[in-house]
């Protein structure tokens, strides 16, 4: 009986004393953990374009302008890599904070300011929803 009392704390203390080393954070953690959490930031997915110092996130059924700052520069470094023209919309995963623009301000009505970039993605190859203007 003592022998298998032994077995059992030696099995206990070897599987307690276990190293752990905290892993890289990969993408896949922080979108779960973007879901779950109730931090006041929204998860939305829509296309994403910035041109000229302007910033436009498009979802399925609203146009938010994008704040410019840091986060936003943060974005675009991972989207050009997408990017064939200057323009191209390229779809992305983004937690954000939603507000309405100010009174008196210009713009668009509904504004977004990026927390997080979740996920970047390549458009589709199929997507020719670009009108070109020449002379």
């Amino acid at each position: 009986m003592k022998k298998i009392n032994f077995i059992i704390i030696l099995t206990l203390i070897l599987f307690a004393c276990k190293n752990e080393t905290k892993p890289e954070v990969n993408l896949e953690e922080n979108r779960s953990k973007s879901y779950d959490e109730s931090d006041g930031l929204v998860t939305m997915k829509g296309d994403f374009v910035y041109y000229d110092n302007a910033a436009v996130f498009q979802t399925s059924n609203e146009i938010y302008g994008v704040v410019i700052d840091e986060n936003l520069h943060l974005l675009e470094k991972q989207v050009k890599a997408f990017k064939k023209e200057a323009t191209d919309m390229v779809p992305i995963t983004v937690r954000v904070r939603k507000f309405e623009k100010a009174e008196g301000e210009e713009g668009w009505q509904h504004r977004v300011e990026i927390k997080e970039v979740l996920n970047v993605e390549a458009p589709g190859p199929n997507n020719n929803d670009v009108i070109k203007l020449g002379n």
